[in-house]
């Protein structure tokens, strides 16, 4: 995989229009961004490649528009706080109200040193999601006119097969953006050779979400910690009676296969012992600490419980290799962040190299005041992540690895 440094020494980068496939993908509420975390991540990647000397095209995704202009997900937010992130790093930051139309062709074609254009959203192009390869080649074709050189460092969207992410780098002379090359090296360390004991942390609501990365890490990892609202599936295939709380059961006969595998393989499995129950979703629901085998068949489980925290901060306490992700509750709710608080206090506590998943879960270290550097790494793709840890090729990845032709 080349890198941005294999560019400028190719003398791919002076003078040059690069563009840059980000991930930018934050949340709004209305045109206010409540968590910057991917656009402070994707600054270092465009500010080097303007110290190169480049022009740099920037382009991403937000949200799931339908293949159409909405203004709800227009990057003009994301484009205005990437300007101000830069500060003095770029000259000028423009905004294309298209994405590979005659604006964005325009602006890119009178692009100078040291400036940054962000074209609209990816997806307000039917081509960039599309399963027909000829649909998809066709946007790759008019992304291209837009540049000369290729960047990947949208990590959270390297599992997808779209045609920013996978078409169009085999159009370009390309390579990684840092914050691509990082994500790869550490999930490699976390599959090739990770420093033991090594666990896995795991929370978020379905366990139908996890199941390709537990199966996967029944052989690599040697504890595995499970909370969040995928546990009553857990706790169900062990007998427990689990209440109201969030539960597949068609999931169950899987789960209990899981568990036996892990017994045979010497893998432990640490489940909760207590849950903080709820009458419902809400902050100001009426809620109790449950014992396990005792949840009130009215109330669901929202969060671990206070002694669950503590079993898992022991857990966590002689590891030298953690993985987290998913949060552990409803942590938007303080009722509920208890679990989540404390599981991200013992990672930081632990003397492991600790490598948050994305998504949810660094979300949550952000929103609960945690230092994102108190952390060995926190991740920009959940998804992209996880599939790397079930053992599957990411296609951004493996057209970042191809040569040019």
């Amino acid at each position: 995989m080349r890198t941005i440094a294999d560019l400028d020494a190719a003398g791919q980068l002076a003078g040059r229009r690069v563009f840059v496939r980000a991930d930018l993908n934050v949340p709004l509420d209305g045109d206010r961004i409540t968590d910057d975390g991917r656009i402070r991540a994707s600054v270092p990647t465009i500010a080097a490649l303007l110290g190169r000397g480049a022009r740099v095209v920037v382009a991403a995704h937000l949200g799931r528009p339908k293949g159409a202009p909405d203004p709800q997900y227009s990057l003009r937010p994301v484009a205005r706080r990437l300007e101000e992130l830069l500060g003095t790093a770029a000259s000028a930051v423009h905004f294309a109200t298209d994405t590979a139309g005659p604006e964005a062709q325009r602006l890119s074609d009178q692009l100078g040193d040291a400036e940054v254009l962000v074209v609209e959203n990816l997806r307000f192009e039917p081509g960039e999601t599309s399963k027909d390869d000829s649909e998809r080649a066709a946007l790759a074709e008019r992304l291209a006119g837009l540049a000369d050189v290729y960047v990947g460092d949208g990590f959270g969207a390297l599992h997808r097969k779209h045609a920013s992410v996978y078409d169009l780098p085999m159009r370009l002379p390309h390579a990684a953006g840092d914050l691509v090359f990082t994500e790869v090296e550490v999930l490699r360390r976390l599959t090739e050779h990770p420093q033991r004991p090594y666990a896995v942390v795991l929370g978020g609501s379905k366990v139908s979400d996890k199941l390709g990365v537990i199966d996967n890490l029944l052989g690599t990892a040697d504890r595995i910690l499970v909370g969040g609202g995928m546990v009553f599936t857990f706790l169900a295939a062990q007998g427990y009676e689990v209440g109201s709380s969030l539960l597949e059961t068609d999931q169950i006969e899987t789960v209990s296969g899981y568990l036996r595998r892990a017994e045979e393989l010497g893998v432990e499995f640490v489940l909760p012992v207590d849950v903080m129950a709820a009458d419902s979703v809400s902050a100001e629901a009426p809620h109790a600490v449950a014992d396990v085998s005792a949840i009130p068949s009215d109330r669901m489980g929202l969060d671990i419980g206070p002694r669950s925290a503590e079993l898992f901060a022991a857990r966590l306490a002689d590891t030298r290799t953690v993985f987290w992700n998913g949060p552990m509750g409803v942590f938007e709710m303080e009722p509920f962040a208890a679990g989540t608080r404390a599981l991200a206090q013992a990672l930081i506590d632990s003397p492991a190299f600790t490598v948050v998943g994305g998504g949810d879960s660094a979300a949550a270290v952000r929103s609960l005041g945690f230092a994102e550097d108190a952390f060995g790494h926190i991740s920009t793709g959940g998804g992209a992540s996880l599939e790397y840890l079930e053992g599957r090729t990411l296609p951004g990845i493996a057209a970042l690895d191809k040569d040019e032709s």
